[in-house]
């Protein structure tokens, strides 16, 4: 297995800015490797829910964080801006790997990526689910080609 390498913005097929926030920062003048997490949460569920394709109240499903991994490249810190990239690597019967690269305010290569998975349930239950039509169309627009390890 390769060692994972920084990928360029046009790897993914859709990207939003995150203001970085005084309280990211850790002692050691960075933000802290847990908010990372935190910024690959938003770009997926601010995009599912701009797409009309998640009702975190109310839906009849909803995903579930089955894994979830990072690399880090370069650190990031507070004033930055966090564009964070988004795309879909599959997609399954009741599942999606999303991933997701950090890029400091402009640059074009990454400072982080990561990816992680939903399974998606039905939210009595908790057992799994097939996507909805309407998500599984949104899934399909995110979906390119990554990059070789």
């Amino acid at each position: 297995m390769s060692k994972p390498q920084p990928e360029a913005l046009e790897a993914y097929a859709f990207s939003q800015p995150i203001p970085t926030r005084w309280m990211d920062n850790d002692v050691y003048g960075h933000v802290n490797n847990v908010v990372y997490y935190s910024y690959f949460d938003t770009v997926v569920n601010s995009y599912l829910i701009r797409h009309g394709v998640l009702d975190y109240l109310a839906g009849d499903t909803i995903g579930l964080v089955i894994e979830t991994q990072c690399n880090y490249f370069a650190s990031l810190s507070f004033p930055d801006t966090v564009n964070a990239a988004l795309r879909v690597a599959s997609i399954g019967n009741s599942s999606v790997r999303y991933e997701i690269g950090l890029f400091r305010n402009d640059e074009r290569t990454c400072a982080a990526k990561g990816h992680f998975v939903h399974v998606y349930v039905d939210r009595e239950t908790r057992r799994p689910a097939p996507l909805p039509a309407a998500l599984r169309q949104v899934l399909e627009g995110l979906q390119v080609q990554a990059e070789p390890a």
